[in-house]
């Protein structure tokens, strides 16, 4: 998880979007989906490692395919 911690939720979103994420809703919490999965990312600075780890995995990419993309 090293390295992920104090993400900014604008670079996560930034990030996902790269790898085919679209954002479908705005609110306390940014809800994004590729058309199979949907995840949630909420709108804190920063997101904390455990927070953000869970939501690579939702995305279905692995922590060094994300950081790439950051």
């Amino acid at each position: 998880m090293a390295g992920l911690a104090g993400i900014a939720h604008q670079r996560a979103i930034k990030a996902l979007q790269k790898a085919g994420f679209r954002v479908a809703r705005k609110g306390k919490h940014v809800v994004m989906t590729n058309g199979q999965k949907v995840i949630t990312i909420p709108r804190r600075n920063p997101i904390n490692a455990f927070t953000m780890a869970g939501i690579v995995r939702e995305a279905g990419l692995s922590i060094s395919e994300f950081r790439r993309l950051l």
